[in-house]
């Protein structure tokens, strides 16, 4: 019986399209529709059973006056309603299962849509397509589904009726058109509300997450009456549009209720009528009012669970478009572990949501084991080179290829154990810090003692390798100590540095740093360039991006951003030389500039490799060590395209 369930419910094939159509995944269910169907139909045909035992009793039982009649009628009937209730429970399980494993096929899609959708600059709402999925599995494990299943039978018991005596079958009919309409008038008045009403409540939460995500700012700044408003007033739109649907639905739900309970005083009352006139016998009287209830039972339920199927119909409607537009991309074919050699050919990149793209054109070979700084002011596109290098973006136009193969040719998962990122804003997630640092894998199977072992290994080695093991150690329970949302518990510094240890975890062979520095002390500091040193050692690529001139002595090479476009990239001391060169021949022109240069190079004297950084102006907006590029200044490397 369950089997149906089990064997429909087939793994999905890993070379489908991307797109997800949930009927398709209705259909792989095809078995368990059937059972449930087959159900119903032997359960509407025992609800016949009371009516023809009234009919039996007053007509026979009673005209007889044979207690053996009664109790074998009364008998059979029993069991007649046994196997009804067994039939009941197997259709109920039936569903429940089917649910179960819908939930099951469809709920990581919806989550790694939701996830995609965030990726490409859109609100990603996962709460709310969880809490569209949850809609429709309790839709279909709910009493809602039995209505549409018993609805098709009540033709049956109308025929019945119309056995009985032609004038209780028209009656019968006239009471099931009449609710049928009004059930049509409830959907069409409910309909436009309640998809305003969505509307308004999605808007609604979003406002609330957003502010919930900034309580600390709204609280400093006294902002929380004036966003309060912003909110009550999308809430009350939604509060509106949805009292408003519930006023028709209350309505109509009251008209036909009293209705149902009309007719089929209407029917007793015919039938007592005719039975007078000797066109009926009593029991037909009786059975005729039973089998009028079960006309008219469906038609009542579907009215009574219209509301939760219109629910159901956007929350599905809201689901096929997500999973439509952020279908899981199809999986590649498996590649070796990389040594980290990068290429970019012509990329251009647009942001989500932009209109003017980030990074123009560029171009950049970069082997394996070098370590590339990227500089630029504020607004030249690093962060979004970054994004593009840990495959967060995906060129407009052009290529960016790792050992020679595309980025989107590579398996995220696969790939990610690989790929270590630190973004510029540091986020870790409700954990404790060993759960952090491994990116939360988790050992199975048979080995899963052996594996754990290892896993804690590589948490200690990669801690050690960011210089944040003894900073790890001083926390109240070391490295069990259990992190809030967003790494609540740690300071900022903590965090960023426990993040670099998650990028380093597993020895990637490629590493991106987006300003890694940007809340490190001088010890933290000190440790980030230990870090930096040891990645170049064992020869991973490292892509650093940073407005403190201090950690370019690790790099080798240097790539310098302006407004997008690459203007300068080669090895470390020729770029430099060439900053210096362009900035003195702007001195030169602009002998105004010359105190503000000497104020720069003042303060990226802790350069020590390289010495000061000559030719860079310290940035208007007073960050210490921070820097910007010369005005009009352009630098090539030989075989750039740029």
């Amino acid at each position: 019986m369950l089997d149906s369930v089990r064997a429909s419910a087939a793994p999905p094939d890993p070379g489908a399209p991307a797109s997800v159509d949930i009927r398709d995944v209705l259909r792989r269910y095809r078995g368990a529709w059937r059972s449930a169907a087959a159900f119903s139909a032997v359960i509407n045909l025992l609800m016949l059973a009371p009516a023809l035992y009234m009919l039996q009793v007053y007509d026979r039982v009673l005209a007889s006056g044979n207690p053996a009649t009664l109790v074998m009628l009364s008998l059979l009937m029993l069991g007649l309603l046994a196997m009804m209730g067994a039939l009941e429970y197997a259709r109920g399980m039936v569903v429940v299962q089917l649910g179960a494993r819908f939930d099951a096929v469809l709920g990581r899609q919806v989550h790694g849509a939701a996830f995609r959708r965030g990726l490409a600059g859109q609100p990603a709402n996962a709460a709310q397509a969880v809490s569209d999925l949850n809609t429709l599995r309790q839709f279909m494990t709910g009493s809602a589904v039995f209505a549409f299943f018993d609805a098709p039978w009540f033709p049956l018991f109308l025929l019945v009726m119309f056995l009985l005596h032609p004038w209780l079958g028209v009656l019968a009919l006239a009471g099931a058109l009449l609710l049928m309409g009004l059930a049509w008038l409830n959907e069409r008045q409910s309909r436009t509300p309640l998809a305003e009403a969505g509307t308004w409540s999605l808007r609604a939460n979003l406002l609330a997450e957003g502010q919930l995500r900034n309580a600390e700012s709204i609280q400093a700044m006294g902002m929380l009456g004036a966003l309060q408003r912003r909110w009550q007033r999308l809430h009350r739109a939604y509060v509106g549009r949805q009292a408003q649907a519930s006023r028709t639905s209350v309505g109509i739900g009251a008209i036909s209720k009293s209705l149902r309970i009309a007719l089929q005083s209407a029917v007793l009352g015919l039938g007592a009528w005719l039975a007078m006139d000797n066109r009926i016998s009593p029991g037909m009287m009786i059975a005729g009012s039973i089998l009028m209830g079960r006309v008219l039972s469906p038609i009542d339920q579907v009215i009574a669970a219209w509301r939760q199927w219109s629910g159901t119909r956007l929350a599905h409607a809201r689901l096929q478009a997500l999973l439509s537009d952020h279908g899981e991309p199809a999986a590649g074919l498996p590649l070796p572990r990389p040594d980290g050699a990068l290429r970019v050919e012509g990329v251009t990149v647009l942001p989500p949501g932009a209109r003017t793209p980030s990074l123009v054109n560029l171009n950049l070979v970069l082997p394996a084991g070098e370590v590339l700084g990227v500089i630029g002011p504020s607004g030249s596109g690093k962060s979004t080179f970054a994004r593009v290098l840990a495959g967060i973006w995906t060129p407009r136009v052009g290529v960016l290829r790792l050992d020679g193969a595309d980025l989107a040719q590579w398996d995220r998962e696969r790939l990610g154990p690989w790929m270590g990122y630190l973004p510029q804003d540091v986020e870790l997630f409700a954990g404790t810090v060993a759960e952090n640092i491994a990116r939360f894998q988790e050992p199975a199977g048979d080995e899963a003692d052996e594996a754990q072992a290892s896993r804690a290994a590589r948490v200690v080695a990669a801690a050690q390798a960011a210089g944040a093991h003894e900073l790890i150690l001083g926390l109240p329970q070391g490295y069990d100590t259990v992190l809030g949302m967003g790494g609540q518990g740690l300071s900022g510094g903590q965090r960023q540095r426990v993040a670099l240890a998650r990028a380093l975890y597993g020895e990637p062979s490629v590493v991106v740093l987006d300003e890694p520095n940007a809340s490190l002390d001088d010890a933290g500091e000190q440790a980030l360039m230990a870090a930096l040193q040891g990645l170049r050692a064992r020869k991973a690529t490292v892509v650093l991006i940073t407005h403190k001139p201090k950690v370019l002595a690790a790099t080798t090479q240097l790539l310098v951003l302006r407004a997008g476009q690459l203007q300068g990239v080669g090895p470390t001391a020729q770029v430099l030389a060439k900053l210096q060169d362009a900035g003195q021949a702007r001195q030169a022109a602009n002998p105004s500039a010359v105190a503000s240069d000497a104020a720069a190079n003042s303060a990226t004297a802790g350069l020590a490799a390289t010495g000061p950084v000559p030719g860079l102006r310290r940035r208007a907006t007073g960050t210490d060590g921070a820097y910007a590029m010369p005005a009009g200044m352009t630098i090539k490397h030989q075989g750039d395209k740029a």
